[in-house]
């Protein structure tokens, strides 16, 4: 199977700190608000809303945040969000995509703007690194104590719809069409596996290897800083050797 592994693990940290923890929270609810405000507060009828739901579920959002927050987006009129996707280059040409959800379209141009210009990278033009990457959905399921059979698993998931699966020591990916990745979680979680996260994400074609110390550095403050905005939902690379 293919080898994803080396750029998604980027993403996948085990240690997810607290404060990490708290900011996907306020990520998920900032996409929740958005798929209550566009169709509704009913997931049976919201199928954007129920893959939100899935996804905070994966996300170990409680149960109470997750209705709290679909009542006040229900109720709210007065904030109103935009999702805009920027693209650019890091150092060395790294391909950077940045998805932000924003109420204050300004200021967010204009820090993701500065972030790439403080760290030796550029803002590009709408689509100028969207086509190197391929939509995908990704689950991740934790093998610390190392007791799942890696062909049980694989055939579970491919039976429940997935494309792609691979190992990697302590963790698997498995790789579905990025509107059928909740489906599956859902049923590979029914088969009594342990979902650590279950999202759509963007896969590299070819990736980037970084060789100068400067580069490197300054590719890590990027990423870094770029994830710490609260404006900023997701980032994707092609750069190849993060850790």
């Amino acid at each position: 199977m293919s080898g994803h592994s080396k750029w998604s693990n980027i993403k996948h940290k085990k240690e997810k700190t607290d404060a990490q923890k708290a900011k996907v929270f306020t990520k998920i609810g900032k996409e929740i608000t958005i798929a209550v405000k566009e169709g509704g507060a009913d997931p049976v009828s919201n199928s954007k809303l129920r893959d939100l739901i899935a996804k905070a579920k994966a996300n170990n959002v409680p149960n109470d945040n997750i209705e709290r927050t679909i009542k006040k987006a229900a109720g709210a009129e007065n904030v109103n969000y935009e999702e805009i996707t920027y693209e650019g280059y890091g150092p060395s040409g790294v391909a950077v995509i940045v998805e932000t959800t924003t109420d204050n379209r300004n200021r967010t141009a204009g820090n993701v703007r500065a972030y790439f210009s403080k760290y030796h990278g550029n803002l590009g033009q709408s689509g100028c690194v969207g086509f190197m990457f391929d939509d995908r959905g990704l689950i991740i399921i934790s093998n610390e104590d190392g007791d799942i059979d890696e062909d049980k698993l694989m055939e579970c998931a491919l039976e429940a719809g997935a494309s792609d699966f691979s190992a990697d020591e302590d963790l698997f990916e498995i790789y579905t069409e990025p509107d059928d990745v909740y489906a599956v979680s859902e049923a590979v979680e029914a088969a009594g596996y342990k979902i650590e996260s279950a999202e759509k994400t963007k896969i590299p074609q070819t990736t980037v290897e970084l060789t100068n110390e400067d580069d490197i550095k300054f590719m890590g403050l990027l990423i870094e800083k770029l994830e710490d905005d609260d404006d900023v939902m997701n980032v994707y690379h092609n750069w190849e050797n993060a850790e």
